[in-house]
């Protein structure tokens, strides 16, 4: 089975710090090379994998102005479907341009949608030959049909558990309204609890008024965006991560990610939140700032050590690369 892994390319994958898409690829692309699958990742030519490497820019647009990210995405599909003949499936990360040119894919494609940024772009994935995977059951547009949902993994080993609790909350995320930072600091001000924020400012307004503010180094803290080798470490010592979001979310790498270390989840319970996190096992799905600060008091009431159980037992990167393996078979027809 020689496999085509189109990967997005705003950031390096794997990505240096924030980069959900490329992260998930380099994942799935590891794990796929480490079962014997010969995997050809097109990325960056800066990232950095036990795969065969192809693609064309140089590094992620999203690090440097003079790239426009546009021309470098279209650039890299047309790369890429120019060699899709070389191989027996194409699996694209990256968003709706591959479907647009997917009469050009010379072998089956499949597209993993990572998420719709609206309703606006939905022609470009009804229209296209290409099967479907969901991240999510809840993620799911009614016009497209899906050959099945594959839930995102994680490496468990570079999330070590902890078993006892920090002092303080967490927010680790993109800084920006959907992701209700604002929120969080409210919920940990009620809940008479420090807070740690983490994530890239995608929003600066948002960010320089309802944010910025509050931060004061000690009740707030903003660490910026966070590499890689300390999201463990961070998310390990909270007593809780807060995750009160205002949109419907595709799935949420962070509060698995903080589950794999044993930290509890107090989220918003919208898009697959009620999919991802168990009731009382791995944290507690709310509806209100109220609701929140009322299951921050209750957080110790949640063992730490079974929700790292519960987190090993579904989002395990094996139980991913699982997952596609079926799905690849299944549209091959290989049993």
């Amino acid at each position: 089975m020689k496999i085509a892994l189109l990967g997005p390319i705003a950031w390096r994958t794997p990505p240096l710090h924030y980069g959900p898409w490329e992260l998930v690829t380099s994942l799935l692309a590891e794990g796929l090379v480490a079962r014997g699958i010969d995997v050809t990742l097109f990325a960056t030519l800066d990232s950095v994998t036990s795969a065969a490497l192809d693609g064309v820019s140089p590094h992620g647009y999203a690090d440097d102005p003079s790239l426009d990210g546009r021309v470098w995405e279209a650039m890299h599909v047309a790369h890429a479907f120019s060699h899709s003949a070389e191989f027996d499936l194409v699996h694209s990360h990256l968003d709706w341009l591959p479907l647009a040119f997917a009469d050009h894919c010379r072998a089956p494609l499949l597209t993993t949608v990572h998420g719709f940024s609206g309703a606006a772009i939905l022609p470009a994935y009804a229209r296209a030959r290409s099967a479907y995977v969901s991240i999510s059951d809840t993620d799911r547009a009614p016009e497209l049909d899906y050959v099945a949902t594959v839930h995102h993994g994680i490496d468990l080993d570079a999330f070590p558990f902890e078993p006892k609790p920090g002092e303080r909350l967490i927010s680790f995320g993109r800084i920006h309204p959907d992701k209700g930072t604002h929120a969080a600091i409210e919920i940990a001000r009620r809940a008479g609890m420090p807070l740690t924020i983490c994530g890239i400012v995608q929003d600066q307004r948002y960010f320089d008024e309802r944010v910025a503010p509050e931060i004061d180094g000690d009740r707030v803290t903003f660490l910026g965006s966070v590499g890689p080798e300390r999201r463990g470490e961070i998310l390990g010592q909270g007593a809780a991560l807060l995750h009160p979001i205002a949109f419907d979310e595709p799935f949420g790498l962070s509060v698995v990610e903080a589950m794999a270390c044993g930290t509890p989840v107090v989220a918003y319970r919208r898009g697959s939140m009620a999919e991802v996190v168990d009731e009382g096992v791995t944290g507690f799905l709310v509806d209100s700032l109220d609701g929140a600060v009322a299951a921050v008091a209750r957080i110790a009431t949640i063992d730490r050590a079974g929700c790292r159980a519960r987190a090993r037992s579904r989002f395990g990167v094996e139980q991913m690369v699982d997952g596609y393996l079926r799905v690849y078979r299944e549209i091959l027809g290989q049993k």
